[in-house]
């Protein structure tokens, strides 16, 4: 095959297993780019070679059609088992190649998972939770660490965009919060009613809901939907910072990521959720009592003073109590699934998804867990 010489090309052959390719004359796109079988037909001529060196010579120009050759001719050599010395380049086709050699290579996460079996995909889960615990731990002493800072007046962060959080996290969620918690309120109600109708004794539904909504519920269904509305939108916040390289810049500025973006999500949360736990007990007890009133002809005096006598004052430091903790799992969650997040879209529904399960899922454990101590110390 005939190739046709290109003058910006050179080669010299020092010694029986090396080749020297010059760079010369400019490299410009409008020239095109240099073939890879002219390398090629260039070995040929020299069996016994080995290596590879490119050397440049009288380049004043050069734009985007050499990296392009010198890529191809990495691909060559990688191919054929021969070695490329480099170091002949000029600096910015050298960084160019270091910035592509850095990135690592597309992985099909999804094809990869269809193809593996049920239990080896759990095996890999559990792996890759076992590997990411030394990071969460670091990130919760990081949080540690910066809450002594607030404490002693030296952490990094506005009192406006705490503020702004309060907002976002608090009053915003009130309608979302009012609406579940109504509806559960009513199916508690409902389902309680149905068994305690059999036996005459309907008032106590007022104590299964007022206990079940300020104890248990009011917590946990306010966790839940601040999972899915605020550590999602925590992980996609912070995720999206970390595409854009905004928190590469915070760092570069010496500003503490945690002080400024992580610890105002967590106060907002924490201070926010105990109140809209507090929110959600008292629409399900009213929504209880609509119930009983409507429909099994409970006077509303009568649920009144059956719901005080029901109530203590430890039910509700219990609901405030759980929903604090929850709260405290949905902000940590969140912000490490954001701070964790690639550098892609996809990765950042990928941080939001996580976030969200993973806040869900400790709920759920930390719950039982906290039922079943109350239960065993008679609280």
């Amino acid at each position: 095959m005939d190739i046709i010489h290109d003058s910006r090309l050179e080669f010299h052959n020092p010694d029986e297993r090396t080749l020297d390719i010059v760079l010369a004359a400019d490299w410009h796109l409008r020239d095109g780019i240099v073939a890879i079988e002219y390398v090629e037909q260039q070995l040929s001529a020299y069996p016994g070679i080995t290596t590879i060196r490119i050397r440049e010579n009288r380049i004043t120009h050069w734009d985007t059609s050499l990296p392009v050759f010198i890529t191809r001719l990495l691909a060559f050599c990688d191919k054929t088992g021969l070695a490329l010395e480099t170091s002949g380049l000029p600096d910015g086709v050298q960084k160019l190649l270091n910035m592509a050699r850095s990135i690592p290579a597309a992985t099909l996460t999804s094809r990869t998972n269809a193809a593996q079996g049920f239990f080896e995909q759990i095996g890999n889960m559990t792996l890759l939770m076992a590997h990411g615990m030394p990071q969460t731990m670091r990130f919760i002493g990081e949080i540690i660490m910066s809450f002594v800072r607030l404490a002693t007046g030296k952490a990094q962060f506005r009192p406006g965009d705490l503020l702004l959080l309060i907002q976002q996290v608090g009053p915003n969620a009130l309608p979302i919060v009012s609406l579940v918690s109504f509806l559960v309120g009513l199916i508690l109600a409902y389902m309680g009613a149905a068994q305690l109708e059999r036996v005459g004794v309907q008032i106590y539904i007022t104590d299964l809901v007022s206990i079940g909504m300020v104890r248990e519920i009011g917590a946990l269904m306010t966790g839940i939907i601040m999972a899915g509305r605020t550590g999602a939108a925590f992980a996609a916040e912070l995720g999206t910072m970390q595409v854009n390289e905004e928190i590469d810049a915070y760092k570069t500025l010496g500003i503490s990521t945690v002080d400024f973006l992580v610890m105002p999500r967590i106060l907002a949360l924490v201070m926010m959720i105990p109140l809209l736990t507090l929110y959600a007990g008292l629409v399900g007890t009213l929504a209880g009592m609509v119930i009983g009133i409507t429909v099994f002809d409970i006077t509303l005096f009568e649920y009144w003073q059956q719901t005080l006598r029901a109530l203590e004052l430890k039910q509700f430091w219990v609901g405030i109590f759980k929903g604090t903790v929850y709260g405290i799992v949905i902000a940590v969650s969140g912000c490490l699934r954001g701070i964790q997040c690639g550098r892609s879209a996809q990765a950042v529904g990928e941080a939001t998804t996580s976030a969200v399960v993973t806040s869900i899922v400790y709920i759920v454990l930390t719950a039982s867990a906290m039922t079943i101590v109350f239960y065993k110390l008679d609280i």
